[in-house]
C-alpha cells in the first residue's frame, strides 16, 4: 500500500455537509475570505488528526517490534484489524447519515460569513462528524501500519482542501455562470455523495481484507 491509495479517502472528509457549507460560503456576501477561513480550519484539523492518529500508530507497531524483519508481524495483523473495524463503523455512519439531506439552519448564517466565522465552521465541522473522524484515523493508522513516512499524508491532506476549494475555484473562473453551477454542486452533495462515500470505504476495505489475506 502506497500514498495513491488512501487518496480516495478524501472524498470521505468532504462528502456531504462539508462540500455543502463550502458551496454556501463560496455563494455568500464574501465568498473568498469565507472560503479561506473555512479551508484554514479544515486543514488544521484534517492535517492535526491525521498526524495524531499516524503518531498513536506508530508508536503502538514500535513498541510491538513491528518495525524490521521479515514476514506479517503480530501487531500489523492487529492494526489491521482496527481499520477493518473503523472502515466497517464508518461505512454504518455514511449509511446512516445518507438521509440526513435538508439544510440545517446555521446553514443561513453562511450567506454573511467572515473570515472568523467560516475559520471556526471549518475547525467544528471536521472536529464533530464522525465519519472524519472514523476517516483521519483510518488514514493515520493505515499509513503507520504499512511504515509510510509522515509526509506521505500531505496528498492526503492536500486533496481534501483541494475538493473543498471546488466551489471557490468554480467562481473564481466561472464568474457569473458559477450561480448556475454553485446551486447544482450544492444539491449534488446533498443527496447523491454519500454513495461515492460508500464506494470508497468498500474500496478501501477490500484493500485491508487484502492485507489481512496475504
Amino acid at each position: 500500500m502506497n500514498v495513491l491509495t488512501i487518496l480516495p479517502m478524501a472524498v470521505v472528509m468532504v462528502a456531504g455537509t462539508q462540500l455543502v457549507a463550502a458551496v454556501f460560503l463560496a455563494s455568500g456576501d464574501r465568498p473568498r475570505r469565507a472560503s479561506l477561513g473555512f479551508l484554514a480550519g479544515a486543514a488544521l484539523v484534517v492535517s492535526a488528526g491525521t498526524t495524531l492518529a499516524w503518531l498513536v500508530f506508530r508508536l503502538v507497531r514500535g513498541a510491538a517490534g513491528g518495525g524490521g524483519g521479515g514476514g506479517r508481524k503480530p501487531v500489523e495483523t492487529a492494526i489491521d484489524w482496527v481499520v477493518l473495524a473503523l472502515l466497517v463503523v464508518l461505512a454504518v455512519v455514511v449509511f446512516l447519515r445518507r438521509h440526513s439531506a435538508g439544510e440545517p439552519r446555521w446553514m443561513g448564517r453562511l450567506q454573511h460569513a467572515g473570515f472568523g466565522y467560516a475559520f471556526r465552521l471549518g475547525l467544528l465541522l471536521f472536529v464533530v462528524m464522525p465519519s472524519d473522524d472514523l476517516t483521519m484515523v483510518t488514514v493515520g493508522a493505515t499509513a503507520a501500519r504499512h511504515g509510510l513516512p509522515w509526509w506521505h499524508l500531505v496528498p492526503f491532506v492536500l486533496l481534501t482542501l483541494l475538493l473543498l476549494a471546488l466551489p471557490l475555484l468554480a467562481l473564481l473562473l466561472l464568474g457569473d455562470r458559477a450561480d448556475r453551477v454553485l446551486p447544482r454542486m450544492r444539491d449534488w452533495a446533498d443527496r447523491h455523495s454519500w454513495i461515492i462515500s460508500e464506494a470508497v470505504v468498500a474500496f478501501f476495505l477490500v484493500l485491508t481484507v487484502v492485507d489481512l489475506l496475504t
